[in-house]
């Protein structure tokens, strides 16, 4: 069993930064593919960026290719998304996700494949 909490979402202008973490509780964290997850109003969620294991694999969204990078520390349990050049398209709740499965299919299954979820923490970006 894995819980996750997410921190570190907020208000920024647009062409700003901000860093999402997220820490979680298991022993069994460093087993487990991360990701995040995004969902505005009105949209269904989905896929942002995903880290195999050992964070030796990344995968991102093609909208947030150059601009947001993925990280995590196994040693702390945490797993975190560095959000730089920020659109006002990304805005939305980010929501991390855990799976035994790889950083790759993570990020291409249904989200309501995906086993453990945090309860996710808003970014709003205005222009």
């Amino acid at each position: 069993q894995v819980q996750l909490v997410e921190s570190g979402g907020g208000l920024v202008q647009a062409g700003g930064s901000l860093r999402l973490s997220c820490a979680a509780s298991g022993r069994t964290f460093s087993r487990y593919a991360m990701g995040w997850f995004r969902q505005a109003p009105g949209k269904e969620r989905e896929f942002v960026a995903t880290i195999s294991w050992n964070g030796g694999s990344t995968y991102y969204t093609d909208s947030v290719k150059g601009r947001f990078t993925i990280s995590r520390d196994n040693a702390k349990n945490t797993v975190s998304l560095q959000m730089n050049s920020l659109k006002p398209e990304d805005t939305a709740v980010y929501y991390c996700a855990a799976d035994a499965t790889t950083a790759q299919s993570m990020s291409i299954l249904r989200v309501s494949a995906l086993r453990f979820w945090g309860q996710g923490t808003q970014v709003t970006v205005s222009s």
